[in-house]
């Protein structure tokens, strides 16, 4: 069985005031291990658990999350957005058939040669989003 992480305390380390909402959405988001998660998904979650939280609430929320480095931020194209729990540095494949993402094995991305950064600039990290999609056969 898994640990259930203490959201407050996991809040007040990232300097987020532990409200009722935020309590209630960490619960969710960390007690079952790593995965990704859409704001809807999330939203439709907290619905099913009479969790009574505003879709804005919980982008919101999540936008906090993310910024406070809870949560990282994976976007796959301009409409679709994924929450991810695991914030170690690693990549992605997007399921495009699925609308899903996954993490790619530690060590299975290498970049080389990096651009030169603009004076006054600094990388903050680089993301690699495979997008696969099922082969057609005919």
């Amino acid at each position: 069985m898994t640990n259930k992480p203490d959201v407050r305390a996991l809040l007040r380390r990232a300097g987020l005031r532990p409200t009722r909402q935020r309590i209630a959405l960490g619960d969710l988001l960390f007690a079952t291990g790593d995965w990704h998660v859409t704001a809807e998904t999330l939203h439709e979650q907290a619905i099913i658990r009479s969790i009574p939280v505003s879709l804005a609430t919980v982008y919101n929320t999540l936008h906090q999350f993310t910024e406070a480095g809870l949560l990282k931020e994976v976007v796959v194209d301009g409409s679709k957005t994924y929450f991810d729990t695991n914030t170690t540095s690693h990549h992605h494949f997007y399921l495009e058939d699925q609308r899903a993402i996954m993490d790619i094995p530690a060590g299975q991305v290498s970049i080389q040669g990096m651009p030169e950064v603009p004076e006054g600039m600094e990388i903050a990290r680089v993301d690699v989003v495979v997008r696969l999609r099922a082969v057609r056969t005919n």
